[in-house]
């Protein structure tokens, strides 16, 4: 029997090696290498830093350019990690005094650079982060139906988790076998299957309230 429980123990253990893959860093701390930049005025930045800026170690959101990070690399079934800040120093410039933000992902790499494109959104929002924001008539299902298609679709959040402004918030989202689940500060917030977008890119939004971004990485998962 012991033996038996060794053979399972380690077969298991091979299955999930298998599917483990390494962690790919979406930002390398230093530079915003691998994004490009959009805002509606001059659109597409090849060289994102003319739009916004690395400073300690920090993706920081700021200026009077509503826009947003666009990742270069398209994923489909992923872990996704990054932790983010609202950025309260009085003297950084903002455009707008609305804590709102996102995390976007399942980006098409098919779709215009346009404010907003299509995909799915981690919604960073005060009194409202966790929301799903399905954007350009994307729809998923949530408790056996499906969502309306829109412009802009809300599915909210089954409970409250951010920290207080100021404070580093970690956000995790979790794509895999047609299954969605979004996670803040170790707690799930919002789920939901069949999503009509399966694979896309990264993208970080900057609505007019500064914004502080770190540690983003993702891990991709064997399908």
């Amino acid at each position: 029997m012991k033996y038996f429980f060794s053979l399972l123990f380690l077969s298991l253990t091979g299955i999930l090696t298998a599917n483990a893959q390494p962690a790919v860093k979406l930002f390398n701390d230093t530079d915003l290498k691998g994004w490009y930049a959009f805002e509606p005025g001059a659109g597409k930045h090849a060289d994102a830093s003319e739009v916004f800026k690395v400073q300690e170690g920090m993706i920081r959101l700021y200026g009077d350019k509503t826009g947003y990070l666009m990742s270069e690399a398209s994923f489909s079934d992923f872990d996704l990690t990054a932790e983010f800040r609202w950025n309260t120093d009085p003297s950084v410039q903002k455009r707008s005094n609305s804590m709102n933000s996102g995390v976007m992902y399942l980006v098409p790499a098919s779709t215009p650079d346009v404010l907003w494109p299509q995909g799915i959104q981690f919604q960073i929002k005060q009194g409202a982060t966790g929301d799903f924001v399905l954007l350009k008539n994307v729809t998923v299902s949530q408790n056996g139906a499906r969502t309306q298609a829109g412009e802009s679709v809300v599915v909210a959040r089954s409970q409250d988790a951010e920290k207080p402004a100021g404070e580093w918030n970690t956000l995790t989202v979790t794509v895999q076998k047609g299954k969605i689940v979004q996670t803040l500060n170790g707690t799930k917030v919002n789920e939901a299957t069949e999503p009509s977008v399966d694979e896309g890119r990264i993208l970080l939004q900057y609505e007019g309230f500064p914004i502080d971004f770190r540690k983003l990485e993702i891990r991709p998962i064997r399908k």
